[in-house]
């Protein structure tokens, strides 16, 4: 009881926690602004819809003659042996005949229908294609603050599987309509031509099927919509799992990983069955009014046969063309459940794509030009949502006047580090570079102008070399060495088997800590920007690997505007100026020895350091 208790607790978390997100709007929900917009983006390719559209319409035609051919050659047949004046041979040739042009009728609509979806599959990948470049564009694009509040599961949820809701729409839908409503249009026609009364009641049933597809299709995609979310869900779930499948084991939380794992799972699995039930339902229903129809033939058109008011070819026709509007009965509810799922995977791959980025270029914005490398923050403030971060931040670096920043957590180092490259814009106040506010500057232009490294690197999947010149790619072998002896790794690469060639594996996983920040301060070094940040960039390096690299940085300082944010006090000893924040506001400023005199903050921090390397050396 407990466990169930439990689990139902789980779920309820779950759906308070999806609930509390941004929502598609109204139009993308119900599925007519996102699945005209997959329209419109399919026009684009007009030869491979054109031409999937055109060999679907000769396919139908194709089809709906060999009902006609069927009937003619059995009504030739019987008026053959009804005249009497016939033989065998002459019934046998004209059956052999009939059956060698359905034969060659059916190999030809079989031609066209591969044509038809092959095109069709051609179409929904290239659309498809597009969309997950757009998508994956449009992320690079979105600033940190969209991508702090949105898991990286659901992301990925979005550019994969909703995506592909799109694809399967496309070539289940989108080209498969044409062909269903051309051959159903056809084999009406040719019914009624027949004969209208036995038409009208052999195809009464489909009124009644469009109306249940369109309920069909209005259950399906409030499913389809809670389905995709709840994948969502089951991506993110994984990749934190796997992210941080090192403390799920140290913590020996794997049970509880499972659990929750689980119980997002079942509901996805309980959401799916939910969605199949209403589908098979919509689908044995339209089964049960096409046997009805065929009945219907049956009864009523063996009568006209008996009466002599229809031919023993005719009733047959309408049999076989009956039995051809089965695939497009049994395809409606395929183009139903597709329009379903695209219109809620569709929406939600729209509202991403419509978002506005915070960061963009300002109209008019040129590339920054740099000539003295002059940063000024000017009375900056700024917030993350409604917490503020920093308040009333001025100072000056420049080039050979090395700024420190130093203060307890969330006292907003960091955000100082992260709006100069505009990673965020400050809520008010401004910042320049050489007087030009970098608001005014391209952003690529200010982001190649200023180096930083993080704190907690990030390291690609790769060879070590790759890593090093991630941001200028072509840069020679001799300019790599010479980044990477700046940044003391370079005796390290050499003494692995691989060298620079070296696989590190995901996020640096093959090296430690101290010699991931090493190969990102390579990184960072290799592009020569104008300004350098470095966000606490060497706390996982010791001492001693720490004051030689303070050593180089001295000398790869020279001639440009050095930020230094640490928390190690003796990384800023020869720092020309260092600010002291707490809670987003400096409150003390000058050189370590100033700072030392003053006996504020700064010097409380100081002091503390001292005794804690005091009480390690004992």
């Amino acid at each position: 009881m407990s466990s169930t208790l439990s689990e139902d607790q789980r779920r309820k978390e779950l759906r308070e926690r999806r609930s509390t997100r941004t929502r598609i709007t109204e139009s993308d929900l119900t599925g007519t602004s996102a699945i005209w917009r997959i329209v419109k983006i399919s026009i684009g390719y007009k030869w491979h819809l054109g031409g999937a559209i055109a060999l679907a319409i000769i396919s139908s035609v194709l089809q709906v003659m060999i009902p006609r051919l069927l009937g003619e050659g059995v009504d030739q047949a019987f008026t053959l042996i009804q005249d009497g004046g016939h033989n065998e041979d002459q019934v046998r040739s004209l059956l052999f005949n009939t059956a060698m042009l359905v034969i060659l009728v059916s190999f030809l609509r079989g031609i066209t229908g591969f044509a038809t979806m092959f095109l069709g599959e051609t179409l929904a990948q290239r659309v498809s294609t597009r969309l997950r470049m757009v998508f994956f564009d449009k992320l690079q694009a979105l600033s940190f603050s969209f991508h702090d509040n949105v898991h990286t599961g659901q992301l990925m949820s979005r550019g994969l599987s909703d995506i592909e809701g799109v694809r399967m729409f496309i070539q289940m839908g989108m080209v498969q309509i044409f062909r269903v409503t051309f051959m159903l249009i056809s084999a009406a026609v040719f019914m009624l031509i027949l004969d209208w009364q036995l038409a009208l009641l052999s195809l009464s049933f489909i009124p009644f099927m469009v109306f249940r597809s369109t309920r069909l299709r209005l259950s399906l995609r409030v499913f389809w919509k809670q389905i995709q979310d709840i994948l969502g869900e089951l991506s993110t779930s994984m990749q934190e799992n796997l992210a941080g499948v090192r403390v799920v084991r140290a913590f020996s939380a794997q049970k509880y990983e499972e659990q929750k794992f689980d119980t997002i799972a079942r509901e996805f699995i309980d959401l799916r069955m939910k969605a199949e039930r209403v589908h098979a339902r919509g689908s044995g229903f339209i089964s049960f009014s096409f046997i009805l129809a065929w009945a219907i033939v049956l009864w009523f058109g063996g009568s006209k046969v008996i009466d002599g008011q229809l031919t023993v070819g005719e009733l047959a026709q309408f049999f076989t063309f009956l039995a051809l509007l089965r695939f497009p009965v049994r395809m409606i509810t395929q183009i139903v459940n597709s329009a379903a799922r695209a219109a809620s995977a569709g929406g939600r791959i729209f509202e991403i794509l419509d978002i506005p980025s915070a960061i963009t270029d300002s109209p008019g914005a040129a590339p920054l030009a740099i000539s003295d490398s002059v940063v000024k923050f000017e009375d900056v403030s700024f917030k993350y949502d409604e917490a503020t971060a920093l308040e009333h931040i001025s100072f000056e670096a420049r080039p050979d006047h090395t700024v420190g920043i130093v203060g307890p957590p969330g006292s907003g180092k960091t955000s100082v580090v992260h709006l100069l490259p505009r990673f965020y814009d400050p809520t008010s106040g401004r910042i320049t570079v050489d007087g030009v506010d970098i608001k005014d500057a391209s952003v690529k232009s200010v982001r190649l102008t200023v180096g930083i490294v993080e704190q907690d690197p990030f390291l690609f999947n790769g060879t070590i070399r790759d890593n090093i010149r991630y941001g200028e790619y072509d840069a020679s072998e001799e300019r790599v060495i010479e980044a990477a002896k700046m940044a003391q790794i370079h005796e390290f690469i050499v003494s692995l088997p691989g060298g620079y060639g070296s696989m590190i594996g995901e996020r640096g996983v093959g090296l430690s800590g101290g010699q991931r920040q090493r190969v990102a301060i390579a990184r960072t070094l290799l592009p020569n920007p104008a300004v350098l940040i470095f966000d606490d960039s060497t706390s996982s390096v010791d001492a001693g690997t720490d004051a030689r690299i303070r050593a180089e940085l001295l000398k790869v300082s020279e001639g440009r505007t050095t930020i230094i944010v640490a928390h190690r006090l003796s990384s800023l000893f020869h720092a020309d100026e260092i600010l002291v924040l707490d809670t987003g506001r400096i409150v003390e400023r000058g050189n370590h020895d100033e700072l030392i005199a003053l006996g504020g903050r700064y010097r409380e921090l100081y002091d503390l350091q001292q005794t804690q390397a005091a009480e390690i050396d004992e």
